[in-house]
């Protein structure tokens, strides 16, 4: 005769997997919704660097044209699409169907994220050769962004790896609070949120993110940039997460879907930072 009878307890409650669920980028960059069509068009506006005047010796004031481009950008359309049967509902562990709508949610979240990120690193200017993040290469991209007459209007926001802000904490001028504005939001809102916003330090929001090219080696590709410089479109009349049962084939079913494209609209107005993070990699 047995003398135990162990059991085992399955929590009903999911634990989230470690992964990206919400979009940190759409607050970066200039965005425009469209409700009709597949492209959208940002119109960039300047004098063309005109310079002021003097009266002609006919009397009359020279006149000019601005200097005015129109930059498209494309919409393509993604979804995620999660199916599951009922029966797969009823014996699995945990709210399944809840499941199923959350990460549905984080993948085209991501997508967004990951179209921002391409179409970024499209942009020409370097701050140099890769090395490891310190204050003067901060500097340095910065220094970039205003010789090229980039506003420092609260616009300015800067991309980088985990492995960039290890180096940042390790000087005085960025890890101490007296030097940083805004921080973080401790923890996020809530497990899924994944939203933990962003430090503001020299006048740049300061955005870190796990999907930069490259990351976790010798060539990680940050950024800093102004939110002019980069475009964002998508459909906000066909951005849904519907959630459905198919009561002749008895599955359930959750899916994300967007109409997006993004666009370079100021290549002046991005600076591709190439960072050495392999150090801080663990084997």
């Amino acid at each position: 005769m047995a003398e135990t009878a162990f059991q085992v307890q399955y929590r009903q409650e999911f634990i989230a997997g470690f992964e990206q669920r919400q979009t940190l980028l759409r607050q970066a960059v200039t965005t425009e919704a469209v409700v009709k069509g597949n492209q959208a068009t940002f119109l960039i506006a300047d004098s063309g660097s005109a310079s002021a005047v003097t009266r002609g010796v006919n009397g009359l004031i020279p006149a000019r044209a601005d200097n005015l481009t129109q930059t498209t950008a494309t919409l393509v359309e993604w979804h995620d699409l999660v199916r599951k049967t009922s029966f797969n509902i009823f014996a699995s562990q945990g709210n399944q169907r809840d499941i199923m709508q959350k990460t549905t949610m984080s993948v085209v979240n991501r997508k967004i994220d990951s179209d921002i990120l391409t179409e970024l690193g499209n942009a020409t200017v370097t701050a140099g050769a890769a090395t490891t993040a310190s204050v003067g290469l901060a500097l340095k991209a910065k220094t970039i962004l205003g010789v090229a007459k980039v506003p420092w209007d609260g616009n300015i926001w800067s991309i980088i790896s985990p492995a960039f802000e290890a180096y940042l904490m390790q000087t005085k001028e960025f890890a101490n609070a007296e030097y940083v504005g805004q921080k973080p939001i401790p923890g996020g809102d809530t497990a899924w949120a994944d939203q933990p916003g962003f430090y503001r330090w020299l006048g740049v929001n300061w955005v870190v993110h796990p999907g930069v090219a490259g990351v976790g080696t010798s060539s990680e590709t940050c950024f800093m940039f102004h939110k002019s410089a980069i475009g964002h479109a998508y459909d906000s009349q066909t951005l849904a997460t519907p959630v459905g049962y198919d009561d002749e084939q008895d599955y359930s079913w959750a899916r994300a879907s967007i109409y997006m494209g993004s666009k370079l609209l100021q290549n002046s107005g991005i600076v591709k930072i190439l960072h050495d993070g392999s150090a801080y990699v663990g084997s």
